[in-house]
């Protein structure tokens, strides 16, 4: 569910990340892809939504016994939501080693410094996830010099 949000996101020209959000009782609470260019907006990104849609639906902003599962492993301003909002586990396919915080770049999962601690889960469809991202930035770098998607870095 999390790699067609990815593909959505993909469709919409936005960098391919999709995100899915799941309760206890294993019900999606909400699902996500990137939209930083659609809403012109750089904290939109699969985890920020997918956690913002949640809250509302459950009307509350701590989201404990929930997983989430993105194509991607989150930044730092993603994992600093994640363990804000409460989030049990987090499952990711791939790492992302120029932003990653769940273990590539920063590891904030198990930071002794921060009062939550999540579960994280990495390498899930890994293969699927890394190629979707390899592709799409291989074709913007195809791209015109005055695509919106050469300015994205």
């Amino acid at each position: 569910m999390a790699l067609g949000q990815a593909e959505k996101a993909k469709e919409k020209a936005e960098v391919p990340v999709g995100a899915v959000l799941v309760g206890e009782t294993g019900e999606i609470l909400s699902a996500a892809h990137n939209q930083t260019i659609t809403r012109s907006d750089p904290s939109a990104h699969a985890e920020m939504l997918a956690l913002r849609d949640a809250g509302q639906k459950i009307r509350n902003y701590r989201l404990v016994n929930t997983t989430l599962y993105v194509t991607i492993e989150p930044c730092i301003m993603c994992m600093g939501a994640i363990i804000h909002a409460r989030v049990s586990t987090l499952v990711f396919g791939a790492y992302d080693p120029k932003w990653g915080a769940a273990g590539s770049i920063y590891d904030f999962s198990n930071d002794s410094r921060l009062n939550h601690r999540l579960k994280v889960i990495p390498g899930v469809c890994e293969a699927e996830c890394r190629r979707l991202m390899q592709d799409f930035f291989r074709e913007r770098r195809g791209r015109a010099d005055d695509s919106p998607l050469k300015r994205i870095e």
